[in-house]
């Protein structure tokens, strides 16, 4: 028999932190994703199921909603990622489901990503070699697509610290690329 155990994006058993220069890079592996999207012509009722069972309004281009321990992010028209703890919401793409029945398909996307939580002094710098994205243009709580190293990730903008969410099968690029411009800045 097999003695299988989970690891983290990057292959490790625990989420690395590491602190490059100024800035602290942290794995974040306790997050459930799922994406959402309306079936044509169902956005209002998909609105309306996730606001009454989640109290939050889906956000719109650009926008980013956290709410209790639930984030959603604009991926799309008619189409959003929802985000959680996946130590209290395991299997979150069925929970959406169950919000919104037939009016929305969803699907798990827990395993196909991997998040990094960027934290240091100025980060927008950081930002600034690695993405074209106004950075310094960028409010807080919202979300972006953008291209980090040539691999395609949502940038999200919390109070104090930056979110890259990319693909799981480009984590060991996406971290390198974080920690290299991080070790090149003052």
């Amino acid at each position: 028999m097999f003695d299988l155990k989970p690891t983290t994006a990057l292959g490790e058993e625990n989420a690395r932190i590491d602190v490059v220069g100024a800035f602290t890079i942290s794995e974040n592996s306790n997050c459930s994703l799922a994406s959402l999207a309306a079936c044509k012509g169902q956005e209002e009722t998909v609105a309306g199921a996730i606001e009454s069972a989640l109290g939050i309004d889906l956000p719109g281009p650009g926008g980013c909603v956290t709410k209790d321990d639930h984030r959603v992010w604009w991926s799309g028209p008619g189409q959003w990622m929802i985000e959680a703890d996946h130590d209290t919401h395991p299997l979150l793409a069925g929970e959406v489901k169950e919000i919104v029945r037939d009016a929305g398909a969803v699907t798990e996307q827990t395993d196909g990503w991997c998040r990094f939580d960027i934290e240091g002094a100025s980060p927008e710098a950081l930002f600034e070699r690695l993405c074209a994205v106004d950075i310094l243009g960028l409010a807080t709580d919202t979300a972006t697509r953008t291209s980090i190293h040539h691999i395609g990730c949502f940038l999200i903008r919390e109070e104090a610290r930056f979110n890259v969410i990319g693909p799981r099968s480009s984590a060991g690029s996406l971290h390198g690329a974080l920690a290299e411009v991080a070790a090149g800045l003052p």
